[in-house]
């Protein structure tokens, strides 16, 4: 009888737990959306109640805009392939230029 009761606790426990981060991801989408305003000075604040301003400004991460001010539209990462003996000669010509790197002289052993 007392299996029973930790079964039917732990389902229940179950459902809420699923209940509540469908409840959360919904909210999360929803506050995705929301614009908050850019100023939060109480001085600027009048006409503004809060988070839920009748302006909906979009203000970008200041990485996403050009020295102009621009929004960019690029990809801002291009990689491209390059085969192993290649990343191998690279990294032996970084290893070599680098500042600790000592020589070795085959022509003295």
């Amino acid at each position: 009888m007392l299996h029973l009761l930790y079964i039917l606790a732990f389902t229940i426990l179950a459902f809420i737990a699923v209940g509540n981060l469908i409840r959360n991801l919904i909210m999360f989408s929803f506050d995705r959306e929301r614009t908050y305003p850019t100023n939060s000075s109480p001085m600027n604040n009048q006409d503004n109640y809060g988070y839920y301003s009748s302006k909906k400004r979009f203000v970008p991460h200041p990485e996403l805009l050009d020295s102009a001010g621009n929004l960019i539209k690029e990809p801002l990462l291009v990689m491209r392939s390059i085969n192993v003996e290649d990343a191998r000669q690279h990294l032996d010509a970084l290893y070599e230029a680098s500042p600790g790197h000592k020589r070795e002289n085959s022509d003295e052993a």
